[in-house]
């Protein structure tokens, strides 16, 4: 330590929100470089390289095969696929000296196809499988949360090619599998969910999530087992009503209610002026009409209504998911001026129509089915329509003559599980891995195709899977860390053993040294902590800020012939044992070798 290139701090950076980011930086394992890019220092980047040895070990073991690509990309064969459109305002984009468009790669399917199209052309060149761990590049529009959500960022992905869908069943198999291995190996624990291919495309994918309160992603569970991302979720909806049960309902009435633009203010003035014999109103009752502004990848915008209960919020993410690739803004004042068919606070169902009539979509959570009675907006400043039925006095969700359906509403706790499994719970979790059944849908846009075994071509039809290598470092951060400093897995720890010399006399620094040597010659990587002008109390803090997982402390009891050793393991009890010098080098061994 005396010669690493380290420099710990005892105060949290300003500029970090999450605790095991605060502990990167403090600990001297990053450095923040730009807004969403960091540093990596040689504690940081050894942890990283720990990390990729672990993916690619297992990646090897399911037969994929490491290739590397540039992260700077030519326009072309995005276009083919769309991509350059749809990624928005997400990629970085730019122009060689020629003019000729490229990108910084924010994911690579269609290069992996190109190559696969160029290299491979019968079904004899198939399966395969194919990884590489790359930089990626995305333009985050809020970089937030250290290497949780960072412009640049590394990453592990493969891609599977085969003949056919039972050979994507089977590599998506093998790749699941190893997922779990990789994790269970960094002692990162996850869970699989459900979750929408969004860009991507595809027929399936599921996300691996490391449960944690910090975490920026939302998903659900049940006792049973059921387990997706919220923006996965599918509602379901109460049963419609037939013809008949619909037409004995009372006629929509049209009441006075000012001052209520808000839910709230809605349900009080109900019950206060318009009491059910029946029950209290509620928010439940109520049908809220959410108007936002659509950014399509273009560049055009598109104004969109979402009526959902009123009990609900509208979810940005389940949102987002459901209008992909298009970007939700707010629908500001301007908008409201440009239709005065939109009366703020007071939208309802019968001033909306169809998108072809009056020029804004209107889509409908799926609970409002044929038969269910709204209190909702008149369209008139200060009334409400009580007693408006779905199916009789405007569309229900995904009935004829509407606009459509939308998953856009908050999950709650409680609410069933679409497999019938049960209640839900509501977790947070920061996302890990990402794997896709993507089909077909990159190998016919650019011609990928092969001879099948009758000499006819057939289309490849691919997976891709995707493993954040810097989003797991940053985990591990924030879920071994303690009060005293960070706690690593053995698996990606900077070093195996951490030496400590606490005295100023040159039997302590020879012991050290020369317990160190023999630890190194036995195998181990050891960071010795030699600096001569550092008190014990401050190396002593700065072993505990890097958390290797053994610390021994080579001082005043080595006149008595021992030494300290302390577990600072994830999973250790922090407990300190006296070990004598003699014995040290194979009680470390044996504590480090399991």
């Amino acid at each position: 330590m005396s010669t690493l290139f380290l420099r710990t701090l005892r105060e949290d950076p300003a500029d970090a929100e999450l605790p095991g980011h605060k502990l990167l930086v403090r600990a001297g394992y990053v450095r923040r470089a730009a807004s969403g890019g960091f540093t990596w220092l040689p504690l940081g980047h050894r942890v990283l390289r720990r990390v990729e040895a672990v993916v690619r070990e297992e990646m090897d073991a399911i037969g994929a095969q490491e290739v590397h690509f540039p992260a700077l990309l030519p326009r072309e064969p995005y276009e083919a696929s769309g991509r350059w459109t749809d990624y928005g305002d997400n990629i970085f984009r730019l122009k060689d000296r020629r003019g000729a468009d490229h990108l910084l790669a924010p994911t690579h399917e269609e290069v992996f196809t190109l190559l696969v199209k160029d290299v491979c052309s019968s079904y004899k060149d198939l399966p395969l499988s194919l990884y590489q761990v790359q930089t990626k590049f995305r333009d985050e529009s809020r970089p937030r949360a250290g290497l949780l959500r960072a412009r640049e960022f590394v990453m592990k992905d493969s891609y599977s090619f085969d003949v056919d869908d039972a050979g994507l069943a089977a590599a998506y198999a093998r790749h699941r599998a190893a997922y779990w291995r990789i994790f269970e190996r960094l002692g990162l624990p996850v869970v699989a969910v459900s979750a929408v291919s969004g860009a991507m495309g595809g027929s399936a994918s599921e996300e691996f999530l490391h449960p944690s309160e910090h975490g920026e992603d939302a998903y659900v569970r049940t006792e049973a087992g059921y387990a997706a991302n919220v923006e996965a979720v599918t509602t379901l909806p109460p049963p419609a009503l037939d013809a008949a049960a619909i037409a004995a309902l009372p006629p929509a009435r049209v009441e006075d209610t000012p001052d209520t633009p808000t839910i709230d203010s809605l349900v009080a003035v109900a019950n206060e002026r318009f009491p059910r014999e029946d029950r209290p109103w509620t928010a439940a009752d109520t049908l809220k009409n959410v108007v936002v502004t659509l950014r399509h990848p273009d560049g055009t915008r598109e104004p969109l209504v979402v009526g959902l209960p009123g009990d609900r919020d509208l979810d940005a993410k389940r949102l987002e998911a459901a209008v992909a690739p298009a970007e939700v803004e707010p629908f500001e004042a301007a908008g409201f001026a440009a239709h005065p068919g939109l009366v703020r606070g007071y939208i309802g169902p019968t001033a909306l129509g169809t998108a072809s009539s009056t020029g804004v979509r209107y889509l409908l959570d799926p609970r409002v089915v044929a038969g269910t009675s709204w209190v909702t907006g008149a369209n008139e400043p200060g009334r409400h329509v009580f007693g408006l039925v779905a199916g009789r006095d405007f569309p229900a969700a995904g009935e004829e003559g509407g606009d459509g359906a939308i998953e856009a509403a908050t999950v709650l706790a409680g609410d069933p599980a679409p497999d019938g499994s049960g209640p839900l719970q509501l977790a947070r979790g920061m996302e890990m891995g990402h794997i896709f059944q993507l089909g077909r849908r990159f190998a016919q846009a650019l011609g990928l195709q092969v001879l099948d075994a009758n000499g006819k071509l057939v289309t490849v039809t691919m997976g891709s899977y995707g493993i954040g290598i810097s989003r797991a470092v940053a985990a591990l951060a924030e879920s071994g860390a303690d009060e005293l400093g960070l706690r690593w897995p053995r698996a990606v720890a900077p070093a195996d053993v951490h030496v400590v010399a606490a005295g100023k006399d040159d039997a302590v620094a020879e012991a050290s040294e020369a317990l160190a040597a023999e630890l190194v010659q036995a195998g181990l990587t050891v960071l010795l902590d030699d600096r001569a002008r550092v008190s014990p109390g401050v190396k002593f803090k700065d072993a505990e800020l890097l958390g290797v997982p053994t610390v021994v402390t080579v001082g005043k009891r080595l006149a008595d012939g021992v030494v300290e050793v302390r577990d600072r393991s994830v999973d250790g009890d922090g407990a300190r044992t006296d070990v004598a010098v003699a014995d040290a080098a194979a009680h470390l061994l044996a504590l480090v070798r399991g």
